[in-house]
């Protein structure tokens, strides 16, 4: 869908025709949003909400399929009425995006809010029962959303966190007050504007020319295994954090790397995921596994990995589930598409990624 939008050219006086695209004007709309209370307001009143529960979001199934359901301004406010709370709670939400349309999506926890940390009269399985869907841990979802839904409450989550964990302003120590969109907590003692921020992360596959480095920690469900990350320290460009993470966790020395792709990710606290490959030196792959961030790292071949990804299906822990020896991320989380485009490039017999020395 285009747009056409009259625009006075300056250096010449006449009206000139300018095509717009629908990422533009989605974007210059969910722009308007953000900076304008009323026009936000009045988005609600038309758009959809998704629904969390103490971080966790609302699921429903069918079909053996996960979906995000969206309520409706005049749905939420009943189901409120129906467990006696305020509406005044909806103020809470927080913008997260909007269709082709212009239908403007929301977030709201109903398990948080500003004045309490977990509200005794909305308690989790009441309000489970009366939507027909249940609260998952963000985590264990994954293995079940889509693409479209996944990002979305990756924002809600993440925002909804935020606004939590920074009610108070760090200097006045006075409480902050949350714009309607959600996209920024003003003091109003200080004048101090505060805005949401991401961690930057660098997420590295290491390989040797024919094999990659995989590792773990103790708190992965068992038998899952991941690529190399860690988060950039102050002064730090994004090459020195990876030579230094590198060295850090599994003792080995990057000789180049290049970069893949990036990713939000909302754990732990809302991080920006840095994808890289990277080779070490020749003749230096003997790991030497930094116990204190690592429980194991090791050198997986092409078919183990290649095998690996081919497994379909989610790998949810249940009491009498039996994991894979070996298995990766879900394919929502960047470390799988770093990991599938490193068997794609051994399979088409190039070179290893060493085009960018550092």
């Amino acid at each position: 869908m285009f747009l056409y939008c009259g625009i006075a050219c300056r250096r010449k006086s006449f009206w000139c025709c300018r095509l717009l695209s629908t990422f533009v004007t989605k974007t210059r709309y969910l722009f308007e949003l953000k900076e304008d209370d009323e026009a936000c307001k009045k988005a609600q009143q038309t758009g959809s909400f998704y629904l969390f529960h103490g971080l966790a979001p609302l699921l429903q199934t069918s079909a053996h399929q996960y979906r995000a359901p969206r309520y409706s301004l005049l749905e939420l406010k009943e189901l409120l009425g129906k467990f006696e709370q305020d509406t005044q709670r909806i103020e809470d939400s927080v913008l997260i995006g909007c269709s082709e349309q212009h239908e403007a999506w929301f977030a709201l926890d109903l398990g948080l809010d500003s004045s309490s940390s977990i509200s005794a009269s909305l308690q989790k399985p009441k309000v489970e029962a009366e939507l027909k869907g249940s609260f998952m841990e963000l985590r264990k979802a994954l293995f079940h959303l889509n693409g479209k839904d996944a990002s979305l409450l990756f924002t809600a989550q993440a925002l909804l966190r935020w606004h939590h964990a920074h009610q108070f302003c760090s200097r006045s120590g006075q409480p902050t007050k949350k714009n309607v969109a959600g996209s920024k907590r003003v003091c109003p003692s200080s004048n101090i504007i505060y805005y949401p921020q991401m961690s930057p992360v660098v997420i590295t596959l290491v390989s040797d020319g024919t094999r990659c480095l995989l590792a773990r920690q103790s708190s992965f469900p068992k038998g899952m295994y991941s690529a190399l990350a860690g988060f950039c320290d102050i002064g730090e460009s994004l090459e020195e954090t990876v030579r230094r993470e590198v060295a850090e966790e599994v003792g080995l020395e990057v000789e180049s790397l290049q970069y893949s792709a990036s990713q939000h990710w909302p754990f732990p606290t809302s991080s920006l995921m840095i994808a890289c490959h990277a080779t070490v030196k020749p003749g230096q792959t003997e790991i030497q596994v930094n116990l204190r961030e690592l429980e194991a790292a090791a050198w997986f071949s092409h078919d183990e990995v290649a095998t690996a990804l081919s497994r379909n299906g989610p790998y949810i822990q249940q009491q009498n589930e039996t994991f894979p020896p070996f298995w990766l991320p879900p394919k929502l989380a960047i470390t799988h598409q770093l990991i599938k485009e490193w068997v794609e490039k051994q399979n088409c017999s190039l070179p290893a990624y060493s085009d960018q020395v550092i």
